[in-house]
């Protein structure tokens, strides 16, 4: 439609709409084995253009070849698969039959029978840290194109080039696989992501990035005549608590344990803990062994001049702030910067949390000392929505089940003795958090669980049966888990 550095015209964006309000009757009635087929044959497709998209992501990005847009190619293609087993297996639709009953209490019950059905077109807006996992093909794309939703993909300026070739591969792999036209389409630009979000035929949306660009677009969605469901994922600071009893155990493995995970990927990662709370009278220790393997760490390319820019202007403000120490300076160079490292202490934390407290998308992260179990409670009370909260701690710990049942409240991934980065695409996972880590903390952008964001429920009433979808006939013609009467039935 356009070359990868032209924006979409607002004629091009209408035909686009166009084409997805199409698709949504077609879409969402093909059966799920024809959906799931669909998204093995776009992870296959991906897969078989590894040798071209890895080189191109690794020149557009700066990422490594390997480990990282190897496996985040793969991790991308598992993602498809799965969510491809799940929508065959059913269970997903939440099917339940309430049969008529007079005798049900409050004057007898209806035959009601519910289930969860697509929302309609979607618009999706691609990271710039994830050109695979979270972009044209990724969990987001998965999720709606898996429980028949069309999907316009905004795709991130970071890499256009990755996101032309992956746009034109996930499109000629849905129209191999049957899929209506306007199943899927591109758009490039900040208007035309704008307009798309405005705009009637869309149903829902969906983002990963900043929480300036985040919550503009949701107030954008939810400006609308008819507001519409945006799920912005915003970024996290995911603050990692180590109990007394854990540091004198094992302060040293904590130590390189948090050295790997908050520079891994150069500190581009929505779950790299941005604060690690040690006790005082093990914190010198602490920060010596990290300053000292600091000094051998190379700086490094950042994906782009906009993330290097917020970058850059954070991390000023952080260390300009006279309740931070700086333990080790990351210094410049022409490639890029190298990992820094801060300080604090608890009670200036908890004086300053609004400036303290913020996530600085790059490789930097601030130790924090505590100086006792009360004041480490009250910084784990200090903070209101994150994606992770990670506890050091021994089996044996009180405060530890403390920290728990407070982080519990405020974070939508709380992590035992091991590190955030890292994001397993399983069946229980879930991607998500209070605000302001996400504007919609019901849902998981990760996993499984994913496929919830694009559905909506319906039930019918009296239906006859010739009317009814078929996951809610008699009999259950699609073999199905079900709840019937109140009893979840395998199939």
């Amino acid at each position: 439609m356009t070359t990868p550095s032209a924006d979409t015209t607002g004629q091009e964006l209408d035909s686009v709409l166009a084409a997805a309000a199409a698709a949504r009757a077609p879409l969402a009635s093909l059966p799920a084995a024809a959906r799931a087929e669909a998204l093995r044959r776009v992870a296959d497709t991906l897969d078989g253009a590894a040798g071209d998209l890895v080189p191109l992501a690794n020149e557009e990005t700066g990422l490594p070849v390997e480990p990282r847009l190897v496996g985040e190619l793969s991790r991308t293609t598992f993602q498809l698969r799965l969510l491809a087993e799940v929508v065959e297996e059913g269970g997903y639709l939440e099917a339940t039959l309430d049969p008529p009953d007079p005798s049900w209490p409050a004057g007898g019950r209806p035959d009601v029978r519910r289930m969860l059905r697509p929302i309609g077109p979607v618009v999706v807006f691609a990271a710039s840290n994830f050109p695979f996992a979270f972009s044209v093909a990724g969990g987001d794309t998965a999720a709606a194109l898996a429980v028949g939703c069309p999907v316009v993909l905004k795709s991130n300026p970071g890499h256009p080039g990755i996101s032309a070739l992956s746009g034109s591969l996930v499109t000629s792999a849905l129209s191999a696989a049957g899929l209506p036209d306007g199943s899927f389409a591109l758009v490039r630009g900040e208007e035309a992501g704008r307009a798309a979000v405005l705009d009637p035929r869309i149903r829902a949306g969906a983002f990963t990035g900043s929480p300036t660009g985040g919550r503009a677009l949701f107030d954008l969605a939810s400006s609308r005549p008819d507001p519409i469901p945006f799920y912005a994922e915003m970024g996290s600071v995911n603050p990692a608590f180590v109990t007394e009893a854990a540091a004198r155990s094992r302060a040293a493995e904590i130590a390189d344990g948090y050295l790997g995970s908050f520079t891994l990927g150069m500190g581009q990662f929505c779950t790299k803990p941005g604060l690690l709370f040690v006790p005082a009278s093990h914190a010198e220790a602490v920060e010596d062994r990290l300053v000292a393997a600091l000094a051998d760490r190379p700086a490094a390319r950042l994906l782009n001049d906009r993330i290097a820019g917020g970058y850059a202007r954070v991390l000023s403000t952080l260390v300009d702030h006279p309740a931070v120490r700086v333990l080790h300076p990351g210094a410049d160079s022409a490639v890029g910067p190298a990992p820094t490292l801060l300080g604090t202490t608890a009670a200036d934390l908890l004086a300053h949390h609004a400036e303290l407290a913020v996530e600085c998308f790059g490789p930097t992260s601030i130790v924090v000392r505590y100086s006792s179990a009360e004041e480490l409670l009250a910084c784990a009370r200090s903070f209101v929505g994150e994606l992770t909260a990670t506890v050091h701690g021994e089996g044996d710990d009180e405060v530890a089940g403390l920290l728990l049942a407070e982080l519990t409240e405020r974070a939508g991934r709380l992590l035992w003795n091991g590190w955030p980065t890292g994001l397993a695409v399983t069946y229980a996972m879930h991607h998500g958090g209070p605000y302001p880590a996400t504007t919609a903390p019901l849902h998981t952008s990760v996993g499984a669980t994913s496929l919830g964001r694009f559905l909506r429920p319906v039930a019918y009433q009296n239906m006859p049966q010739h009317l009814l979808p078929e996951a809610l006939r008699d009999g259950n013609p699609l073999g199905i888990p079900r709840r019937l009467d109140g009893v979840l039935t395998p199939r």
